[in-house]
C-alpha cells in the first residue's frame, strides 16, 4: 500500500497538467516538498507565487535529484531529451511517470536512453484537458470523472505502478490499463484524428475566399465541432508527428467513411445515409454502455443505489395507458429487420431491453430510423441480409434479446459473441442452446453453468449444410426458448415444430403470421417450414400487461381508487394476472375489447376491493409468470392464505424472485414461506422497512405499490433497472396518487 505523503515529487514541464496535479498534491497533503523545472523562469515564479512549487530549476537534473517521483509533463517530443538530461540525478528508487498523449515514442525513448525501460517508469496519460494552456489554466478538479491510461510493461515494477494508480485515483480519475500498442491505437482514433479534423476544417475555411461570412454565420454546430482547434498548436504538432503510423491508420479508415458518405449524397442513396447517421446517434452511448458493463438505457441509469422511498397511504385514480409491451417490442424490431420492406411500428417500448434488441440489430447493418415517441421505422435486409456486428452484441440486461438472437444468429453465415451486464451473465441460456443443437447449430455457452457470454459459430454451421428442422418437446414452458426454435427454423430444412407442456404466450407465432409467414399451431404444438419470407408490415404495439400489472394491483388492495388502463394487450397467453386477480374477489372490468395487428387489446377498469387468499390454479402460472412479483403484493394485502406451486420458473428470472420477494415480505412483517417451486403468503398488515430488490425491476415496482397499505414509510433499494421495463414508472405512479420518490 502507498504510504502518503511522499518526501520529494519533482516536475519536468509544468503546464495544465502539472500545475493541476500539483494542485491535488498540496489540497491533499500527499507531498512534503514539490520541485518543477521548466524552461520558462516566469512559469517558475508564478507556481511559486502561487504556492504550487517550493522550488524551481532551469536544469530538469536539479529538480529531480532526491525525487521520490517523477512526473514527465513536457512536449513528448523531448522525452529522450529530458531522459538523458536527468538520468545521472535520478535515485535507483525513484518511480518515473508521464503525462503525454503517444506512449510508443516514450518508451522507444526509454530504451534509448537506459537499453531497456527502468522497471520503475510507468507510462500514463491522463484523458483531460481544456483549450487554455499554462500554470494559470490548472485546477484540482480537472482529472475528477476522467479516465487516466496507464501502460506497464511485463518489467513494470508492482510498487510503482500502484503508486502511480493510488495517485491518480486521488485525483478522482477513472484508472485503465492497456498495452502500449493499444493505446496509441485507440488514441489516434479518439483524441488525435478529431484534434487533426478540426484543425484541417478550420484551416480551410479560412483560406476560402468568401471566409469571413463564413466565420459570421457559423452556428453552434461549427462552434462545438471546431472547439478543440483553439489547443496548443506545438503540443498537437509534436503528438501527430510521435503518433504517425496510427494516426495514418486512423485518417485513412475516416477516409474510407467520408468516400461512403460521398457516394451515398451523389446517388441520392437515401438508406445509407440513414443507416451511417441512425448508427452514428447512438453510438457514443450504446458503447459507454458497453464499457460499463451496464444495462442499455436511453439516458444512461446505471447507478446501482438508486432508491425509491414510498409515504404510507394514497390511492389510483385516472385514466392512464402505461408503456408499450416489452415482448411484442422485441419481436417487432426482430422480425422488421429480416423482412423485406419497411416496417412501421407505433407504440414502441424505448426501455433497457428493448433498446437492446434494436441496437443489436443496427450492429448487424439494418436501418433503423428512431425510436421517437414510441415511433420506429424499421428497413428490413430480408432473410439473407444480416451482417456480422464488428464486435459482440451487446444486450444489457435482456435476456429475451439473447435467447432469441440465439435462434437467428444460429442460421446466420458469420460468427458471433453476446455479451450483457453483470445480471445476465447469471442467466441459464442452455435451456435454448440444446435444442438449437439440435437443429446442428454450432453454439456454446460458457461455464458449467451455461450462462453468457454465448458463442454462436454460424459460419461452422453453414458449412455443416446449415440448420435441420426438427421436433422439439419442451422440458419446461418458456416463450423464449419456443420462439428461439422458431425463428431458427425460418432458416432450417424442413418442418421445425415445437410442442410446449404449458400454454406460453404466443406473440412469436402471431407476428409471422402479421409479415405473412405461414405459422400451424394445433394445440400445444406451433410449427413451420424454412425457405419462406416475411413482408413488411405496420405494428401498434399495445399497451404492456406486465406493466399495468402493477396498477391493476395498486387500484385492487388501495381503498377508494378507480382507475382504467387504455390499449392493454390481452393476448390469452399473458391474461394470467387478470384471472387471478379476478379469483381473489378483484374489482376488474375489461372492456372495448379490439384486434390489432393481430393482438387483442382492451381497457381494463379497476377499482378497490377486499381480496381474498387462494390456492392459485397452476393452469394459470405460465399465463402470470412475470407478473408475481406484483401478486405476491396483493396476496399480502389478501385476507387468508394464498399458496402458489409451479412457478420454479420464478428463481432464475433477473433475480431469484420467490426468494427475493419472501426476504422483502418478511421486513415488511408479512409471513411468507417459500418452496421449491412457489410460496406461501399469509396476508396481514404491510409494515415499514427497507428492502433491496436486487437490481430486478419488478421487485422494485411491486414493492413501491405496497406502500398505499403500509402503515409506514418503504425505502427500495437498487431500482435503477426500473427502466428496463417502465421508462417513466415514477412519473405515471405519482399522477396516480402514489406518493413515492427517488434518490441515488
Amino acid at each position: 500500500m502507498t504510504r502518503w505523503p511522499l518526501r520529494q515529487v519533482a516536475f519536468v514541464g509544468f503546464g495544465l497538467i502539472g500545475s493541476s496535479l500539483a494542485r491535488v498534491m498540496r489540497e491533499q497533503q500527499l507531498v512534503e516538498r514539490i520541485t518543477a523545472a521548466s524552461r520558462s523562469s516566469q512559469t517558475l515564479a508564478l507556481a511559486r507565487q502561487l504556492g504550487l512549487i517550493d522550488i524551481g530549476y532551469a536544469d530538469p537534473a536539479d529538480a529531480v535529484r532526491g525525487a521520490d517521483l517523477v512526473i514527465l509533463a513536457m512536449p513528448v517530443n523531448a522525452t529522450e531529451s529530458i531522459l538523458r538530461a536527468i538520468k545521472p540525478a535520478l535515485s535507483a528508487q525513484a518511480v518515473i511517470t508521464d503525462v503525454g498523449s503517444t506512449k510508443g515514442n516514450v518508451v522507444a525513448a526509454a530504451e534509448a536512453v537506459w537499453g531497456e525501460v527502468p522497471p520503475t517508469f510507468v507510462p500514463g496519460h491522463p484523458i483531460a484537458g481544456s483549450e487554455q494552456s499554462g500554470v494559470l489554466a490548472g485546477r484540482a478538479n480537472l482529472f475528477a470523472g476522467h479516465k487516466v491510461i496507464l501502460t506497464p510493461l511485463p518489467t513494470t515494477q508492482a510498487e510503482a505502478l500502484a503508486l502511480v494508480t493510488s495517485l491518480w485515483q486521488r485525483a478522482q480519475a477513472d484508472v485503465l490499463t492497456m498495452s502500449v500498442e493499444r493505446h496509441d491505437s485507440v488514441l489516434a482514433r479518439t483524441s488525435h484524428l478529431p484534434h487533426l479534423l478540426a484543425f484541417s476544417l478550420v484551416d480551410t475555411l479560412a483560406r476560402e475566399s468568401n471566409n469571413l461570412d463564413i466565420f459570421r454565420y457559423a452556428a453552434g454546430g461549427f462552434r462545438d465541432f471546431t472547439r478543440i482547434a483553439g489547443s496548443d498548436p506545438t503540443m498537437w504538432h509534436d503528438i501527430f508527428l510521435a503518433n504517425r503510423d496510427a494516426v495514418l491508420e486512423a485518417l485513412d479508415g475516416f477516409e474510407s467513411g467520408t468516400r461512403l458518405l460521398r457516394q451515398a449524397i451523389t446517388t441520392g442513396d437515401s438508406e445509407a445515409l440513414l443507416g451511417i447517421f441512425t448508427r452514428a446517434r447512438v453510438a457514443r452511448e450504446h458503447f459507454t454502455h458497453m464499457l460499463a458493463g451496464t444495462a442499455y438505457a436511453k439516458p444512461m441509469t446505471a447507478e446501482k443505489d438508486l432508491t425509491y422511498t414510498v409515504q404510507p397511504g394514497g390511492r389510483m385514480n385516472g385514466r392512464i395507458r402505461v408503456p408499450g409491451d416489452k415482448s411484442i417490442s422485441h419481436r417487432s424490431i426482430m422480425l422488421g429487420s429480416i423482412a423485406e420492406g419497411i416496417t412501421e411500428v407505433t407504440g414502441f417500448l424505448e426501455g433497457e431491453d428493448a433498446l437492446a434488441t434494436l441496437q443489436a440489430f443496427r450492429d448487424m447493418g439494418v436501418v433503423i430510423e428512431g425510436p421517437e415517441r414510441g415511433r420506429v421505422r424499421v428497413h428490413g435486409v430480408g432473410l439473407h441480409g444480416l451482417k456480422p456486428a464488428p464486435g459482440p452484441l451487446y444486450v444489457g440486461n435482456s435476456g429475451t434479446s439473447m435467447r432469441l438472437l440465439s435462434g437467428i444468429l444460429s442460421a446466420q453465415p458469420f460468427d458471433t459473441v453476446m455479451t450483457g451486464d453483470a445480471s445476465l451473465t447469471k442467466r441459464p441460456m442452455e435451456r435454448i442452446a440444446k435444442p438449437l443443437r439440435l437443429m446442428g447449430a454450432d453454439i456454446q455457452t460458457t461455464g458449467e453453468r451455461g450462462t453468457p457470454p454465448v458463442s454462436v459459430h454460424g459460419a461452422s454451421t453453414a458449412a455443416k449444410g446449415g440448420l435441420k428442422g426438427i421436433h422439439y418437446d419442451m422440458p419446461v414452458a418458456s416463450a423464449q426458448v419456443k420462439s428461439g426454435v422458431l425463428l431458427a427454423g425460418l432458416w432450417a430444412d424442413g418442418e421445425t415444430s415445437v410442442t410446449e407442456p404449458a400454454p406460453t404466450r404466443d406473440h412469436t407465432e402471431r407476428m409471422l403470421k402479421g409479415f405473412g409467414y405461414e405459422v400451424k399451431v394445433q394445440g400445444a404444438t406451433a410449427s413451420l417450414r424454412g425457405g419462406g419470407k416475411l413482408t413488411a408490415t405496420k405494428i401498434d404495439v399495445p399497451s404492456d400487461i406486465s406493466s399495468a400489472a402493477f396498477f391493476l394491483v395498486a387500484a385492487s388492495i388501495a381503498p377508494n381508487s378507480d382507475l382504467t388502463l387504455e390499449h392493454v394487450g390481452i393476448n390469452p397467453t399473458r391474461v394470467g394476472v387478470i384471472n387471478i386477480l379476478k379469483a381473489m374477489g378483484g374489482n376488474l372490468e375489461v372492456f372495448n375489447e379490439r384486434e390489432i395487428g393481430g393482438e387483442p387489446v382492451a381497457d381494463i377498469r379497476v377499482r378497490s376491493a377486499q381480496l381474498k387468499g387462494i390456492n392459485i390454479p397452476e393452469d394459470q402460472v405460465p399465463l402470470a409468470i412475470d407478473e408475481f412479483p406484483a401478486l405476491f403484493i396483493a396476496a399480502a394485502c389478501a385476507e387468508g392464505t394464498t399458496v402458489l406451486t409451479g412457478a420454479e420458473e420464478l428463481r432464475v428470472k433477473e433475480s431469484d424472485r420467490i426468494q427475493v420477494m419472501a426476504d422483502g415480505l418478511a421486513i415488511l412483517g408479512i409471513s411468507a414461506e417459500p418452496t421449491p417451486d412457489g410460496i406461501v403468503i399469509q396476508g396481514g398488515q404491510l409494515g415499514s422497512g427497507e428492502v433491496v430488490s436486487h437490481g430486478d425491476h419488478r421487485i422494485a415496482m411491486s414493492f413501491a405499490m405496497a406502500g398505499l397499505r403500509a402503515n409506514g414509510p418503504i425505502v427500495i433499494r437498487d431500482c435503477a433497472n426500473v427502466a428496463t421495463s417502465f421508462p417513466d414508472f415514477l412519473g405515471l405512479a405519482k399522477r396516480c396518487g402514489l406518493a413515492i420518490s427517488a434518490s441515488e
